[in-house]
């Protein structure tokens, strides 16, 4: 009976508690996207795709920012996070290309609000919020990035 007593309790405290997070988005993180197109508002779908310079400067950002998680160069060996090269896998077998574009914007407007809010389940950080860090340009550099990795 104690011991249910004190499993109850335990539950009772454990949902009602909020946790406090420590994974916090490095803010020394810098991004230099001066050298692309300026972006007019927040794009929803990525001006970037395809774009050689883009890709590179999503690679040094990718290893700054999200490497530790992610492995480096997007190569994840048993990482926290999820490998982000299979983030269009099921776009990819679509055959008809109105459908697969689709899926791949939604997939863009995924990846971009997934890194500006983070990722936060039962009150866990699992991923660090980045709006206040890394614009929108600098954003869709890293989903450029990721776009070279497919398959790899």
């Amino acid at each position: 009976m104690a011991a249910r007593l004190f499993t109850f309790a335990f539950a009772l405290f454990a949902t009602t508690t909020p946790l406090h997070a420590v994974e916090v988005a490095d803010p020394n993180v810098k991004v230099d996207t001066s050298g692309l197109s300026t972006l007019s508002g927040n794009p929803a779908s990525n001006p970037y795709r395809g774009n050689a310079r883009a890709a590179e400067i999503g690679r040094t950002a990718f290893n700054q920012a999200c490497a530790r998680c992610h492995g480096i160069d997007a190569v994840n060996k048993g990482q926290v996070g999820p490998d982000l090269t299979k983030m269009d896998r099921a776009c990819r077998r679509i055959t008809d290309p109105a459908v697969q574009r689709l899926c791949v914007e939604d997939n863009d407007d995924f990846f971009l609000k997934s890194v500006q809010q983070g990722k936060v389940r039962v009150g866990v950080v699992h991923m660090p919020a980045w709006q206040d860090v890394l614009s929108p340009a600098a954003i869709w550099t890293l989903r450029t990035f990721l776009e070279t990795r497919r398959g790899q």
